[in-house]
């Protein structure tokens, strides 16, 4: 088990626990932009070559989001990462970039001031219960992998449990149910606008196109455990679909 060097315990320590404070204040920040700042816009005259820049620079700012993601889940990056800080605060730091630009990316998403469709009731109900079980699916998930690890908190305790592959609850449904949970936040909503759309179907695209690379480093981990769930848990992320 890895230890933060003496004398910077306090340090790594505090550097941890902001750095899990400044995740939860990025998904308070995106579920706040996405209920007020992404809602309903008062009707202006927009040129399709408005829309479209904005598309693109929405598409930009993902992209450089989910990136970083991307890139720094390779051992490769988290072995140069862990040349220059404490190996335990590694997960920390990653936690910090990622938090920082999904709140720039929130804070500089374009609008796209259109209006698709207001579900009226009863219909709305609906929408509203689909967001609360993809809000549930996402908790739960995150719960069973421990989300004090996800955080980086964990490492810098000390508390690290060897990585055990998670088959349980919502993992029984789909093998990425946490995937699952955020198109089903994102895309049920009942008023869809065309900032709510882009953000929704852009990272939901990513988080498809994703899914191939990290089933591939989970097999890498794993293994033959890994592939027998993968036989036993046929879908992906949507049941019946992907």
């Amino acid at each position: 088990m890895q230890t933060v060097p003496a004398g910077r315990g306090a340090v790594a320590r505090a550097t941890a626990w902001l750095g899990g404070g400044m995740f939860v204040a990025s998904l308070g920040y995106f579920a706040w932009s996405f209920a007020f700042r992404f809602g309903p816009e008062a009707a202006v005259h927009t040129s399709t070559g408005g829309l479209v820049r904005a598309l693109f620079l929405n598409t930009f700012l993902f992209t450089v989001f989910a990136l970083h993601h991307s890139v720094m889940a390779r051992a490769g990056a988290r072995r140069s990462v862990a040349r220059v800080v404490p190996p335990p605060l590694e997960r920390s730091i990653y936690v910090w970039i990622a938090s920082l630009l999904f709140i720039l990316t929130c804070v500089a998403w374009q609008p796209i001031p259109i209006v698709l469709y207001d579900v009226p009731w009863p219909w709305r109900g609906a929408c509203a219960a689909t967001q609360l079980w993809g809000l549930w699916l996402t908790a739960r998930s995150a719960r069973l992998i421990d989300p004090l690890e996800l955080a980086g908190i964990r490492q810098v305790q000390g508390g690290v449990r060897p990585a055990a592959l998670e088959a349980r609850g919502p993992y029984c449904l789909v093998r990425h149910p946490i995937y699952l949970g955020w198109a089903l936040m994102t895309l049920g909503t009942p008023v869809m606008t065309g900032t709510r759309l882009s953000f929704a179907a852009i990272s939901t695209t990513y988080l498809l196109l994703a899914i191939p690379f990290e089933e591939r480093s989970l097999e890498d981990a794993f293994g033959e455990e890994y592939r027998t769930y993968r036989h036993r848990v046929r879908w992906r992320m949507v049941p019946g679909l992907y």
